[in-house]
């Protein structure tokens, strides 16, 4: 579990990044952190493997402070992944994902064993292995870039904005891909992004932040949908002139999902279970 409790962050300028924010992120499930520009949600994420340090309040994981961790070491025992891969450009596929393994001391033999094994996980083809990341497409780096992040078996894997850089049908292959991992390994996952719909798909919490690290509002999808906060929220993720009410449109014979501003958002078919909604695209932001 990662406990934030009264954090804040001011910057040797003077502004204030994080301002008093407390959260409870629990193992084993996907938080995501999501606002716009200057809601402090990256600062937060960087805050949790000391990549940033806080000036105010105490960030604990499993109840030992992160302050008093090496920061090296806490590095190393975290995955991370962020936008655009960030991986080493003249280094190979399958040594961008062993590198922290052997830094730890994993003999490279088996550090290589283990990123074949990885590039299994997240769905890529072992003939990949010996290339550079320039002869990848933007989707198969993104890719490379969550086996590195999950090499040394990590707990943890903050994912900062990781697919905000592929386009929509790479974009929805890669969310689709998170969750098939998480169902199958069960980390705890703290995931940054602008995208209120990407937030809703990826998050079992959800946490809504105002400029400043504010919470707005943190909840399950269901929750905050259903019961927005304020105006703001609201506003946010598109409950406003009930642009997420939907209802249904009898077209051609199907019973076709529309959203408040006419859009199609899904098709109810009925499925195994009974009528089951097929979803055609995400509800605008």
């Amino acid at each position: 579990m990662i406990a934030f409790e009264g954090v804040s962050k001011r910057f040797p300028d003077g502004s204030l990044a994080v301002d008093d924010f407390t959260l409870t992120i629990p193992s084993r499930s996907t938080t995501v952190l999501v606002g716009s520009s200057g809601s402090g949600k990256t600062t937060l994420l960087r805050m949790i493997n000391r990549m940033v340090d806080p000036t105010g309040g105490r960030i604990t994981i499993d109840g030992d402070d992160v302050a008093k961790l090496d920061p090296v070491k806490l590095r190393r025992r975290i995955g991370y992944v962020m936008q655009n891969s960030g991986l080493l450009p003249h280094r190979t596929v399958i040594d961008n994902v062993a590198n922290v393994p052997i830094l730890d001391g994993v003999k490279k033999s088996e550090a290589h064993a283990h990123a074949l094994e990885l590039l299994d996980t997240v769905g890529l083809d072992r003939s990949l292995a010996k290339r550079y990341p320039a002869q990848l497409s933007g989707g198969q780096q993104q890719r490379v870039g969550v086996a590195r992040g999950l090499a040394v078996d990590p707990n943890i894997l903050l994912m900062d904005e990781p697919f905000g850089a592929v386009d929509p049908l790479v974009r929805d292959e890669l969310q689709q891909e998170l969750l098939r991992i998480q169902r199958e390994l069960s980390k705890t996952i703290v995931f940054v992004t602008h995208d209120i719909d990407e937030a809703f798909l990826l998050g079992d919490q959800v946490v809504i932040l105002r400029t400043g690290g504010i919470v707005a509002q943190a909840g399950t999808p269901a929750e905050i949908l259903a019961n927005p906060a304020d105006e703001f929220v609201a506003s946010f993720v598109g409950a406003e002139r009930g642009r997420r009410a939907l209802h249904i449109d009898a077209e051609h014979g199907d019973r076709v999902l529309v959203d408040g501003t006419g859009r199609v958002a899904g098709v109810l078919t009925d499925g195994p279970g009974g009528m089951a909604g097929t979803a055609a695209g995400s509800a605008p932001e």
